[in-house]
């Protein structure tokens, strides 16, 4: 991979200004006034397929927005490797939060990053680190030290649930067959402290209603006599956690899995500095269930967040009013064991038991996923591992995340094929926050590190 390297080492300006171009496009999935964006960014991911070296490149419509494809196939002899990520973003809001406009990229320096970091919505989350592997493919064509067969599959739907994308890998079975999906949109602890991802948590999301009187009414005349959706929308949702924020509904746990108390020891050696934590967020205390460390909370335990909630005036001065109507989207993290679909079915059947006579209620699932622990005894976790001690200089940490990408269990039922999570962001990279950013150490190293994952994925495939 020496070429492959130096020729990575000579395009890095390049590299940088083709990534700063995608992250101008504002492909925001969730919502449909962006839709003309996202068809666009679809285009442009085609377009750099098409620049670099891939074949057979296809803008493939979908029910929603479109899922883009490539391929270069060298040898049936050889691994096949389906790099998988997305080119949606998350909705920029709160829009004045942003130190700068969320689709104006620019550098700064930062702490973390003194190199320097792209502040711009997407950086991080997931076009920058789908940029790694389509520039690394590059590198690697342009000097003919492509060592496995590799096929792309860029979709735009991650942020809303990848709806289409299940309907789509049935239908492609054949063509997008392969040995091992490379995803990079996960974390490593610290530039310093490399890692590679071998655990992800579910998803149950779910939306809910509350009703109370059949118009809005004047909180004076009415108040103290009809209930008010939000109070009582409020007092249900804080009952849903117990004094030592254990989660109050019957059955949630039951399938919760056990960590023995040796994994947890090892877990534990994962630097973590809970003051640093705490300092970086301005925040006085964690808080969470009793029993677990911060790491273990953020990792191995399931959760219930309420991601937004609204009813009522909101505008301008003041109205007095008792709102007929209350809202709050909720998401569940899941561990090991817990179905999705239970979890949605206990969730609701919960919530509405626990209204009182003077509402009504409906819950709305989304969309959700299963949890996803990687065995880290396998050749794509191997190549994965000995591809960040060749540019880390030291062996990366297997550790689990808090997040959810419910596709790795998707291609797993589907395509036959476990996953290798080796991302390079860092929890602190704001994503899904404003002023998300990407650091340009995380964006070369990555580019580095890839080709390093297909040349040791060839040999340790072929053993």
């Amino acid at each position: 991979m020496q070429a492959t390297q130096q020729y990575i080492q000579q395009n890095r300006e390049r590299f940088l200004a083709e990534l700063l171009d995608w992250l101008r496009i504002p492909s925001v999935s969730a919502d449909p006034k962006f839709k003309g964006d996202v068809q666009r960014m679809a285009e442009a991911v085609a377009d750099q397929l098409r620049a670099t070296g891939a074949e057979n490149v296809e803008v493939c419509p979908t029910a929603g927005h479109p899922i883009v494809y490539g391929e270069k196939l060298i040898s049936p002899e050889l691994p096949t490797v389906l790099v998988y990520g997305h080119y949606d973003v998350q909705p920029a809001d709160p829009l004045e939060l942003w130190e700068s406009g969320p689709f104006e990229p620019v550098i700064k320096k930062t702490e973390l990053h003194p190199d320097g970091a792209i502040f711009a919505r997407g950086s991080c989350d997931d076009k920058g680190q789908v940029f790694m592997h389509i520039k690394a493919f590059e590198a690697m064509s342009a000097n003919s030290e492509l060592p496995c067969n590799v096929k792309f599959m860029i979709e735009g739907e991650e942020e809303v649930g990848s709806v289409n994308l299940g309907k789509y890998c049935e239908a492609n079975k054949d063509k997008l067959k392969c040995d091992v999906v490379l995803i990079s949109d996960t974390s490593i602890i610290a530039n310093d402290v490399p890692s590679v991802t071998v655990g992800l948590r579910g998803l149950s999301y779910v939306e809910v209603e509350v009703t109370g009187p059949n118009r809005d009414l004047h909180s004076g005349i009415y108040g103290g006599a009809v209930a008010n959706p939000v109070n009582v929308l409020c007092d249900m949702i804080s009952s849903l956690h117990d004094e030592n924020r254990h989660i109050a509904i019957p059955g949630f746990y039951d399938d919760v899995e056990i960590i023995s108390e040796a994994e947890r020891a090892e877990m534990s050696k994962a630097p973590h500095n809970e003051a640093a934590y705490k300092t970086a967020l301005n925040i006085g205390d964690t808080m969470g269930e009793a029993g677990f460390t911060t790491h273990e909370r953020t990792s191995i335990r399931p959760t219930l967040d309420v991601n937004g909630i609204w009813g009522g005036y909101i505008g301008e001065g003041a109205k007095t009013v008792l709102p007929a109507k209350a809202f709050a989207k909720i998401s569940m993290r899941l561990v090991p064991h817990q179905h999705p679909d239970k979890i949605t079915e206990l969730f609701a059947k919960h919530f509405q038991s626990i209204a009182p006579p003077s509402v009504s209620v409906e819950v709305r699932p989304h969309h959700g996923g299963f949890p996803v622990v990687t065995p880290t005894d396998t050749p794509e976790y191997q190549a994965a591992h000995k591809a960040m001690e060749a540019t880390f200089g030291k062996a990366p940490i297997p550790m689990r995340e808090g997040g959810s990408i419910p596709i790795v269990a998707l291609f797993e039922s589907v395509l036959g094929v476990k996953s290798v999570l080796m991302g390079f962001g860092l929890n602190s990279d704001a994503i899904h926050s404003p002023n998300e950013h990407y650091g340009l150490f995380n964006f070369y190293k990555g580019i580095e590190t890839i080709p390093h994952f297909f040349s040791h994925y060839a040999v340790l495939k072929s053993k």
